[in-house]
């Protein structure tokens, strides 16, 4: 894909939490759209690190790495399930969606 839709996506995104405190953005995100981007960063994550495994250029401290945040991620599912008695599922996805909207970005980088 080209810059086209990656512009597109971050366009939709400015539009739609325009006016919105930068630390209640992910309040702000409805479900379907926290989906949609948990969707996109977790494919953009494997493509990247997948990248880096063929061109042997992922660090032992990545895959570690990976490892580690998907733990952390199953236990805090597992935190919010076990303290809540009802579950929204904003409050599932969460954890997911920082994780994989962070790992994707830190990727970007060069």
């Amino acid at each position: 894909m080209g810059n086209g839709a990656g512009a597109l996506r971050i366009g939709l995104r400015r539009a739609y939490v325009r006016g919105v405190k930068t630390s209640d953005r992910h309040a702000a995100l409805s479900t379907p759209f926290m989906m949609a981007e948990l969707a996109w960063a977790s494919w953009e994550t494997i493509a990247r690190r997948s990248l880096m495994m063929v061109q042997n250029t992922c660090s032992v401290a990545e895959y570690n790495r990976m490892v580690a945040e998907k733990t952390a991620a199953a236990l805090e599912i597992g935190r919010v399930l076990a303290s809540t008695g009802s579950v929204s599922a904003e409050a599932l996805l969460k954890p997911l969606h920082s994780r994989a909207t962070a790992n994707a970005k830190r990727l970007r980088q060069p």
